[in-house]
């Protein structure tokens, strides 16, 4: 009963997510446009609240319970669908993502690991584990396995002491690692996501680390690993097989998700539910954060969000008509739009131009263009100043060696006539 009540709530919330759109490719009479409105209303989120909703021309959504969320399509950075995706929440275990990350950027897979207090510290902290003993040694690539499928906080503390020399240190680096990519309101400040007042993220920088995490193909790979067996170890009398509890990536699960190719999902009483994950369908990767949720919930509604990605938007490419653009020209724009639909907006920078590409006032892409004028002004300069220097060169050397190389010249070629004359008469 209860795995049917979850389908439905799944399917209720999907439905709700694409059903303005869906609605208003179809004539209707007064009558059902008054019923349509008023039932609209109901299913449409106020953009005050999924913020998205309020950009001109965008496929409406509806709300979900949990207090965040965002959707954010990977290769332009277009953010479809935004509910407070700057509010600063708890990240729970969603924070082992940006240690796999900074520990692959850091270490190599074949590196020894080996279990010191610190780590083994772990085995006892109330939080998931793997049981690790005191001087047991696992490799990176075992250790990174353990973290993601087994959320294993004994391995992330024994990881972040081993890369950073200590977990402070280690904490550093996931700190500037997060400002490189962007992050304008997150602090970590341990690698496990064990509750601390001091540590935070919004769902827009959960975004921004996920998507770069998935980038790494040994992350993407370990990310949507359901399952995997730990060798024995030199302490250890046997295998361990670590069992993945993401939904939807286990078939096998009521939340499964077709198209979702890796994620995480965490939970303390501090955070709620919190669930990340990136999902491909339809020529896009769609990154999906879920903070402060129900337990039981985020999933679903993940899947609704995802399914408002997909089903609302495609990728649109801009005609090459200039002939100087050296990268980009694809948008993410709403179903049936056009290029007389987006405005543009260019930057120009060391000999290139950015253009940026908006929908109803809101980024949807980039290109990178050759500034042709600029490089046509910069060969001009240049000439110029060849010709000055060559100017200046010609009026500092006197010209009196060339008229002594040229009367050289005519005397020896005056000889050789004289001889040749004389050859002949002879």
């Amino acid at each position: 009963m209860m795995i049917k009540k979850k389908r439905i709530t799944a399917a209720l919330l999907a439905l709700g997510l694409g059903a303005v759109t869906m609605f208003s490719q179809f004539p209707v009479s007064a009558a059902e446009e008054t019923a349509q409105n008023t039932d609209a209303a109901a299913q449409t989120a106020d953009p005050s609240v999924v913020v998205t909703n309020g950009i001109d021309g965008w496929p409406q959504a509806s709300d979900i319970s949990s207090a965040a969320a965002i959707v954010m399509e990977t290769s332009t950075n277009t953010v479809l669908y935004s509910k407070n995706a700057d509010q600063p929440l708890y990240p729970a275990s969603a924070v082992k993502i940006m240690t796999c990350l900074v520990a692959l950027e850091n270490s190599s897979l074949d590196e020894q690991v080996t279990m010191t207090a610190t780590g083994v510290s772990g085995v006892t902290d109330g939080g998931a584990n793997i049981s690790s003993q005191l001087d047991e040694v696992f490799t990176m690539e075992q250790c990174l396995y353990a973290i993601m499928v087994a959320s294993a906080n004994d391995i992330a503390l024994q990881v972040a002491e081993h890369v950073g020399g200590s977990v402070d240190a280690f904490v550093q680096i996931m700190n500037t690692r997060a400002q490189e990519l962007g992050c304008t309101n997150t602090v970590f400040t341990n690698p496990t996501g064990l509750p601390d007042e001091n540590q935070h993220i919004t769902a827009h920088d959960m975004a921004l680390i996920m998507e770069a995490a998935m980038a790494n193909d040994t992350f993407r790979t370990i990310a949507a690993t359901t399952s995997y067996t730990l060798p024995a170890t030199n302490v250890s009398g046997g295998e361990r097989v670590l069992t993945n509890n993401f939904t939807m990536i286990n078939s096998t699960s009521d939340g499964y998700y077709k198209p979702c190719i890796g994620g995480k999902e965490g939970y303390t009483e501090a955070s709620g539910s919190t669930l990340v994950c990136e999902a491909s369908k339809n020529n896009m990767k769609l990154v999906c954060i879920v903070l402060n949720g129900a337990s039981g919930v985020t999933d679903d509604e993940a899947i609704a969000l995802l399914n408002y990605g997909f089903d609302n938007f495609a990728p649109l490419t801009i005609a090459d008509d200039d002939f100087n653009r050296l990268s980009g020209g694809t948008v993410i724009a709403p179903n049936g739009a056009t290029e007389d639909n987006l405005t543009t907006e260019d930057t120009s920078s060391d000999g290139q131009i950015t253009r940026q590409y908006y929908f109803g006032g809101t980024p949807v892409g980039t290109a990178i263009l050759e500034d042709a004028e600029q490089q046509t002004n910069d060969a001009a300069v240049t000439g110029q100043k060849n010709m000055e220097a060559a100017q200046a060169y010609s009026a500092s050397h006197t010209t009196a060696p060339y008229y002594i190389i040229g009367a050289i010249g005519a005397a020896f070629l005056l000889f050789f006539l004289f001889l040749m004359i004389k050859v002949i008469k002879s």
